[in-house]
């Protein structure tokens, strides 16, 4: 791929366009090693390495560039050296993972709420994320950093509307204030688990045409409400407990 080609997978519309997103760091390519075992797609990736940055060991095809070059498609500001162009592959290359929960996501904004989302899920194992339209791009730089690899370990669907999740589940969860206490037995009988936008929430009326439980996260009541990636992790342990 040409460098002004990979300069433009920053932006979604192009990494949509391609079929390809970046991953920087040694550590990120390292995750990435270990899921292209299982996921031959992922195995296609390429590795770009700067002049300056010493010797690499990895079964990627590999290309040397410059560090001039290498600032030039770098989303930080201070280049590590190392940078993997990497096709998208079906549900994040996690095929093999035995999925037994899915965690909704409605219109999720923050890259670091779901960088650390799906690090959380990575950790637990057994949990898809299926994000909503008007979400956060998953193989946006910043999640990708945030999540330190997990995105490469978690399946994700991108764009499914919530009314479309009524087909595929029975019974949903999701957290409201005035729900049974999520330590409550029935929690876990659900696979299916609503999270909405940081600020709104999901919508009254979006929940109400399904067949949704309220749980609730018991707090001092000092707040109104937790941060969302800590919500779902909370949740997470609750459901591995």
């Amino acid at each position: 791929m040409k460098l002004d080609d990979i300069k433009k997978l920053h932006q979604k519309k192009y990494r949509t366009e391609l079929g390809f997103f970046l991953v920087e760091g040694e550590h990120l390519i390292l995750e990435l090693e270990k899921a292209a075992k299982n996921n031959p797609l992922l195995a296609s990736a390429t590795v770009y390495v700067s002049d300056s940055y010493g010797d690499v060991q990895t079964d990627f095809e590999l290309v040397r560039i410059s560090d001039k070059q290498m600032q030039k498609i770098s989303d930080t500001k201070s280049p590590q050296g190392i940078v993997a162009v990497v096709p998208f592959s079906p549900a994040a290359s996690a095929q093999k993972v035995n999925v037994e929960r899915t965690i909704y996501l409605h219109e999720i904004q923050d890259p670091g709420n779901l960088g650390t989302i799906l690090r959380t899920l990575a950790w637990f194992g057994g949990f898809k994320c299926v994000l909503s339209p008007n979400s956060v791009d998953p193989y946006n730089p910043k999640v990708v950093r945030a999540s330190m690899g997990a995105i490469f370990h978690v399946p994700i669907e991108v764009d499914v509307p919530l009314s479309t999740m009524k087909t595929r589940f029975d019974s949903f969860a999701c957290l409201d204030i005035a729900g049974a206490a999520l330590s409550e037995p029935q929690f876990s009988n659900h696979h299916c688990f609503i999270f909405g936008n940081e600020a709104r929430g999901v919508p009254r009326e979006q929940l109400a045409a399904l067949p949704v439980e309220s749980f609730s996260i018991q707090g001092s009541g000092i707040l109104e409400s937790l941060n969302l990636a800590t919500a779902v992790n909370m949740c997470a342990y609750e459901l591995n407990r």
